[in-house]
């Protein structure tokens, strides 16, 4: 089984970041909850990346069941290229207009 390199762009870890902190302010060790929950994404993203459908040219979107959160990505070459892990309550196409 192939498995993808996972690349995690600034924005994206920014938004990990912001949504770790209001988890965390909200309910001691919800962050944590929250980062084990993308980890697990994040590991399905990797080695099964075509289990995810495709949204918007090339990138594809995962959500996340247990925080209202997708993660969105593309895979170039050997690489799984995270671009987004966005809070669904936001505006939907906020996203889309990053450069990669």
């Amino acid at each position: 089984m192939k498995t993808y390199n996972l690349i995690i762009k600034e924005d994206a870890k920014s938004e990990i970041s912001e949504a770790y902190n209001w988890y965390e302010s909200k309910q001691n060790e919800l962050g944590e909850r929250f980062i084990n929950t993308l980890d697990n994404y994040f590991l399905r993203i990797k080695t099964n990346p075509e289990n995810f459908p495709k949204v918007l040219n090339n990138m594809q979107q995962v959500t996340i069941k247990e925080f209202p959160y997708i993660i969105i990505f593309e895979i170039e070459k050997n690489n799984a290229i995270v671009f987004a892990v966005f809070n669904t309550n936001q505006n939907p196409t906020k996203w889309h207009n990053r450069n990669k």
